[in-house]
């Protein structure tokens, strides 16, 4: 079975952790009132990472729930790469010193190329992901609430050459809706991009497509509502992750 690092999501509102249906604020779930507590649960699971995602700051555009990053960061051994939100040096330097292992830009590399390629040629490709989240191949950015006129493969292909490694796609016309990921756009992207860190998200539903993501060439999985509802357990990720 061919394998694919497991990255639980954590989204905030309001400090608690929550999942949106196709990033609408309207359809918020409140899972747990407290990440922390949902953290260290992924940590007994014998997982490493997780995807940590300030949904205030996303729509607020600039970092709100850094006090949550920072409990986790100091509470578990977990890695986190935390996104949202990230708009200034300030903010990076914020998310950096709460204990944030990565961050993810999204927005910023729209809006802000030359401030985005910065943070990557100063703080390394290890350190910066790009977050590549589209609808019908077209780059949204703001928390998905604005669309743009920019191709999703193109887009992350010129990233590429810049120097980005580690890519996490978010197909939203997937995103919550437990009907299975976007294989096609993800070998769409590997084809041309093939030495690409490919991070799926949007839309995991059963445990069996993981291994059909990592026979892709996905280099991590983010996992989010399967994980919340039920659809995927901890049990099965810690017992894939082990053998």
């Amino acid at each position: 079975m061919s394998k694919i690092r497991i990255i639980p999501a954590i989204d905030i509102i309001d400090g608690k952790c929550v999942r949106l249906t196709k990033g609408d604020y309207t359809t918020k779930i409140v899972y747990n009132e407290d990440p922390l507590e949902v953290a260290k649960m992924f940590e007994a699971s014998g997982i490493e990472h997780v995807h940590l995602v300030d949904l205030d700051g996303a729509k607020s555009k600039h970092i709100v729930n850094y006090k949550i990053l920072g409990k986790i960061a100091n509470a578990t051994k977990l890695r986190i790469d935390f996104g949202g939100g990230l708009k200034s040096d300030e903010d990076l330097n914020i998310a950096f010193d709460e204990g944030a292992a990565q961050i993810t830009g999204g927005s910023i590399a729209v809006t802000h190329p030359e401030t985005f390629k910065r943070w990557l040629s100063t703080y390394g490709a290890d350190r910066i992901i790009l977050g590549a989240d589209a609808l019908e191949e077209k780059i949204a950015i703001g928390g998905w609430m604005e669309g743009s006129d920019l191709d999703l493969v193109p887009f992350i292909s010129g990233y590429h050459r810049e120097g980005v490694h580690t890519v996490i796609c978010t197909d939203i016309s997937k995103d919550g809706m437990l009907a299975g990921p976007s294989f096609e756009l993800y070998e769409k992207i590997l084809t041309k991009v093939p030495e690409l860190k490919l991070i799926a998200s949007g839309g995991i539903s059963t445990f069996d497509e993981l291994p059909k993501l990592a026979e892709l060439g996905c280099e991590g999985v983010i996992i989010g509502k399967a994980i919340y509802e039920g659809k995927i357990t901890l049990k099965q990720l810690e017992n894939y992750i082990i053998d």
